[in-house]
């Protein structure tokens, strides 16, 4: 090689390496934009969206407070259950009103609740500002008479890696993950290979990690044609849960289809909650177990949730 077409490809390396470092300078500093799609426009009062709904609000560790609606069980058919719903990284919580009442119907309470940043919320979210929401999120429920044994925790999407590690937090009665991943980053990868994804990802919302040293009772639940979480993720996600109580996988479904909101995904949450329903006798035992030898009632420990 002639000393010229040295100089030359010598430059042209430069420009290349000079471009991808930019890209990849560029991608860091902006990659929760990349992972977070907040719609901030503020939501209506729940009673105007869901009958019998009330607002809530959550009080996080860090002193926000953020929107959430309630939604009772059906008096009919209550079961003494309550889902606390987390969503995805888009939207608001008003999405999600129709699901919300189909498992009000099959007679559990649910909490709907929006991120920081989402629904008229204040503050930006991250994976720590998420955890935190959760907590205030847990803490409600059990100030409306949920504690985490009669509570199922369901995470959509994003919400899966939300509610995987709150429940290695605050253990519940049972998880529902729809259209979880194993780790963010594997998402990244899926979307951009040609990217350090692993070394870049400040978020990293590790769900098998979290049920690897869990024995919470699981649903997962994914349709096979995922454009936005590869089915395979998933499909990992309940190979490898140690407590998997069932496996719905919705033939055709995109991520978004309203499949993936409807009759058969409350089913299941409704199954889920009938297996984990502690009987007459778990409660008579689990209300002595709370008694010192006295009978006095021990108290209540922090849990670091929610404070005023």
């Amino acid at each position: 090689m002639t000393r010229q077409l040295r100089g030359r490809f010598t430059r042209w390396l430069l420009v290349a390496v000079l471009l991808v470092g930019t890209a990849v300078a560029m991608l860091w500093a902006i990659q929760r934009q990349l992972i977070y799609f907040p719609d901030p426009t503020p939501v209506p009062q729940a009673a105007n969206v869901i009958a019998g709904a009330r607002d809530v609000t959550l009080r996080t560790a860090d002193g926000l407070e953020l929107g959430a609606w309630f939604v009772p069980a059906a008096s009919v058919r209550d079961t003494g259950m309550a889902v606390l719903l987390a969503p995805g990284n888009a939207g608001n919580r008003a999405g999600r009103a129709q699901l919300a009442e189909k498992l009000s119907r099959r007679g559990l309470a649910v909490l709907l609740m929006d991120y920081r940043g989402y629904g008229g919320n204040p503050g930006n979210p991250s994976e720590d500002g998420l955890a935190a929401d959760a907590n205030a999120a847990a803490e409600a429920l059990k100030e409306l008479g949920y504690p985490a044994q009669r509570t199922l925790y369901f995470g959509e999407s994003l919400g899966s890696g939300v509610v995987a590690a709150l429940q290695s937090r605050h253990p519940p009665a049972g998880t529902v993950l729809r259209s979880p991943f194993t780790d963010l980053a594997d998402v990244g990868a899926h979307h951009y290979g040609w990217l350090p994804v692993r070394a870049l990802l400040h978020d990293r919302f590790p769900v098998t990690e979290h049920l690897a040293v869990s024995d919470v009772p699981v649903t997962v639940i994914y349709g096979d044609r995922d454009s936005v979480i590869p089915s395979g993720l998933s499909a990992r996600v309940a190979d490898h849960a140690p407590a998997l109580i069932e496996r719905v996988v919705l033939r055709g479904a995109d991520h978004n289809d309203s499949v993936m909101f409807g009759s058969r995904v409350a089913d299941a949450v409704a199954r889920l909650a009938q297996s984990v329903t502690p009987s007459a006798d778990e409660e008579r035992a689990n209300s002595h177990a709370a008694s010192d030898p006295q009978g006095h009632v021990t108290p209540s420990v922090d849990s670091g949730g929610a404070q005023n």
